[in-house]
């Protein structure tokens, strides 16, 4: 969620720059910010105002022909990546993408320059989740969604008919960045709540995704095969069961993060990390005869990351583009989609 990235050698596997939100980001958001100093503000909250207006004048956009390191399909089931049509992109960072089954609705985190401290994001007007419509083929102007009445940064939105899971850093959480959940009424998000003790004290994990049928919950935390690994719990009357780790098919000695599993159920994505190629990757795990994942195969590599898919198959992903001759800086970030064939 946040534009703040590690500035390290991107091929180490140290370096999750799809993520936008990370514990350590957010924690400089609630700690190296003094709330209490924003009181005095004159705007109400939330204040909105035109993202494009807050994108600075020397941002610059980048494009597959300026792109030292374009993503690439590896499975033939996919058309090449490309920039997401429309007016999602921008030369700010589009990031956290997540687009719902039906391929109708599409929600994004958006920050107008990366390269500004978390602190400024907070208070830019444009930071947050943002969201648009298919309407006659074409994608809508992108609409802020409001999920606080108070200073926050809200990301990592996962959504399902009309119940909103997302990450928020804001005050009165358990810990510097916790889980919430928010209801559709008449077309707008409200209701929106802490998902709870157990899920951001005991729990507490990473990016996560729910099954359609909300009865599994797919989550990265610090696990046994490496860095992290990919979990599940089961939904157990209104709380959660222990973590299950998804065994070493689809974990291995590197970050396994940012799961996405297809409305059937049936085909787990996730981000991670391939020795021979630079940056985070797209992986894929099928769901055998006998209920368990099959070896885990790369989709699309390089720079590629938080996969979300519609029911046609459609994959969209985080891209970030990077200096050339200084690989570890990012420049901005933008969605990119491959079509399935």
């Amino acid at each position: 969620m946040s534009s703040v990235v590690k500035r390290l050698d991107p091929v180490s596997e140290d370096v999750i720059i799809t993520g936008m939100i990370r514990s350590r980001v957010l924690q400089l958001a609630i700690l190296g910010f003094a709330f209490g100093s924003l009181v005095g503000c004159k705007k109400p909250w939330p204040f909105l105002d035109n993202r494009y207006s807050k994108i600075p004048a020397d941002a610059v956009k980048g494009t597959p022909a300026t792109d030292p390191f374009p993503p690439f399909t590896v499975s033939s089931e996919w058309e090449a990546p490309a920039p997401m049509p429309g007016p999602v992109n921008t030369a700010g960072g589009e990031d956290s993408p997540f687009i719902t089954a039906d391929g109708q609705e599409f929600y994004f985190f958006f920050t107008p320059d990366v390269r500004v401290p978390v602190n400024t994001q907070l208070l830019d007007s444009v930071t947050g989740i943002w969201s648009c419509r298919l309407v006659a083929g074409n994608w809508t102007e992108p609409e802020r969604v409001i999920l606080n009445d108070d200073i926050a940064m809200d990301g990592c939105e996962d959504v399902f008919g009309d119940t909103m899971w997302f990450a928020s850093a804001r005050t009165g959480n358990y810990g510097e960045l916790d889980w919430y959940v928010a209801t559709r009424r008449n077309g707008e998000w409200a209701d929106w709540h802490n998902a709870g003790r157990q899920v951001n004290e005991a729990l507490k994990f990473g990016e996560l995704h729910l099954s359609s049928d909300h009865r599994t919950m797919y989550y990265g935390k610090a696990g046994q095969y490496g860095g992290l690994d990919l979990f599940k719990s089961e939904r157990t009357g209104s709380d959660w069961g222990a973590p299950q780790n998804l065994g070493p098919n689809v974990n291995g000695p590197k970050d396994e993060s940012r799961p996405f599993l297809s409305s059937d159920m049936k085909e787990l994505y996730f981000t991670g990390w391939n020795d021979t190629v630079i940056g985070p990757c797209i992986y894929r795990c099928k769901l055998d005869s006998t209920g368990n994942w099959s070896p885990a195969e790369l989709v699309v590599a390089r720079f590629a990351g938080e996969p979300t898919l519609d029911d046609a198959g459609n994959l969209y992903f985080v891209h970030h583009y990077f200096k050339p001759e200084q690989p570890s800086v990012m420049l901005e970030a933008d969605i990119y989609v491959c079509r399935r064939k």
